[in-house]
């Protein structure tokens, strides 16, 4: 039974996977800023960018997911570092559908019409990938399409994946409960290495 860390544990795409992989029976531990936030969670204080904390946190477990946001550019790079540094086994985190490529090398947030006051939160997002590239670590950034994604429903059970290159569109909007069983199957049976995943429905 795998022991799992899911740091931001208490949004909307944590608590989906909290949910599953605790659905799975799998030992959770789920970390939140504020603790008394989110009573229902049983959660520990952590801060996924504070590099002492996250390595006492996350010793002993068999996978991390980095489900935590920021609107500081500096955070999701600052957060790989941090997960790199604690040398877990297996490092599932959650990217934004803005960074996924419409051509070869034109990412969404490169593109002519892209909202320039959206721009920044996306660079951000995309710097954790250069991070990760450069570190000796099993990893997995799971991008799930450039929409909001639908948090009214327990999903369909089913998910595509991809490469770096947004996902053909669908009628329907993603469910986090679909990207949560995505991030805990790259847990249980990993088949993504290293490698930056499009997912969708």
């Amino acid at each position: 039974m795998p022991h799992i860390i899911v740091f931001g544990a208490g949004g909307r795409a944590g608590r989906r996977i909290v949910a599953e992989a605790r659905r799975r029976r799998h030992a959770v531990t789920a970390v939140v800023r504020d603790p008394a936030r989110h009573p229902d969670l049983d959660a520990t204080a952590g801060d996924v960018t504070d590099p002492a904390r996250v390595a006492t946190l996350a010793k002993g477990h068999d996978a991390a997911v980095n489900a935590a946001a920021g609107f500081d550019a500096g955070f999701f790079p600052a957060a790989a570092h941090a997960l790199i540094a604690a040398d877990v086994p297996r490092l599932v985190a959650i990217g934004i559908g803005t960074t996924l490529e419409v051509a070869p090398g034109v990412p969404i947030h490169d593109t002519p019409d892209f909202p320039a006051e959206h721009r920044a939160f996306s660079l951000g997002h995309a710097a954790q990938i250069d991070v990760l590239r450069g570190a000796d670590l099993d990893w997995v950034l799971l991008v799930p399409p450039p929409t909001l994604l639908d948090d009214t429903t327990d999903g369909t059970g089913h998910y595509t994946t991809g490469a770096t290159t947004v996902l053909p569109t669908r009628q329907t909007l993603f469910p986090y409960a679909d990207l949560a069983r995505a991030v805990v199957d790259e847990i249980d049976h990993p088949r993504h290495h290293r490698a930056v995943v499009a997912v969708g429905p």
